[in-house]
């Protein structure tokens, strides 16, 4: 079984082609969003573990899910000293996001937790540099159902090799493939429609 990153899942999420791009093919390009992403985890990647208030706080910490065919490390593990409660936090450059991405990527790291522990992760949180709020997710039913839907997906798309024609939307211009990608010169491209016409009618 192929195991896949938790990135992947929010990779997809965003849009199943860069997904595509990034885990089939192997592209990669910085722009300054993403730049200022990987500082921001420099910054948190290289806290030491600490404990505040009853809570422990680890960081980077590596997790998998094999049942489910996943891993990945986490920005931070929250673990209530007296209870044991697990929360996942994860930090991000921008604001939140329209899409549910950010919560899959977070809720994924929850099944790792609990396939690893034995134990329920109820909710995580996601943190966002741009607004510099913390913003509590609740791992509902509804949310673990979308998410192994996602894992499932993610397998699919990557273990067929095909990468997904383009489908160019706003959200397009703060990838960084944008310049790899070209929504929308492919958009465009006719091509393949012609040739085909040109043998087959």
């Amino acid at each position: 079984m192929r195991i896949i990153s938790l990135s992947a899942l929010q990779h997809y999420a965003f849009c199943p082609r860069q997904c595509a791009l990034i885990h089939n093919e192997q592209l990669w390009a910085e722009n300054f969003l993403t730049a200022q992403g990987n500082a921001l985890h420099e910054r948190v990647d290289s806290g030491e573990p600490e404990t505040r208030k009853g809570v422990r706080f680890e960081r980077s910490v590596h997790v998998s899910a094999e049942q489910l065919g996943i891993s990945g490390i986490l920005d931070m593990v929250e673990c209530e000293i007296q209870t044991g409660k697990l929360k996942p936090v994860e930090y991000k450059r921008g604001k939140p996001k329209p899409k549910p991405s950010d919560e899959i990527q977070l809720c994924a790291q929850a099944l790792c937790l609990e396939e690893m522990t034995g134990k329920k992760v109820e909710e995580g949180a996601l943190w966002y540099m741009q607004t510099r709020h913390r913003h509590p997710v609740i791992f509902s039913a509804e949310l673990r159902e979308k998410t192994l839907q996602v894992i499932n997906e993610v397998k699919t798309l990557l273990e067929s090799g095909i990468t997904p024609p383009p489908n160019y939307s706003k959200s397009c211009k703060a990838c960084s493939l944008i310049d790899l990608c070209q929504p929308k010169l492919l958009e465009r491209d006719k091509s393949g429609k012609y040739v085909v016409g040109l043998f087959w009618e």
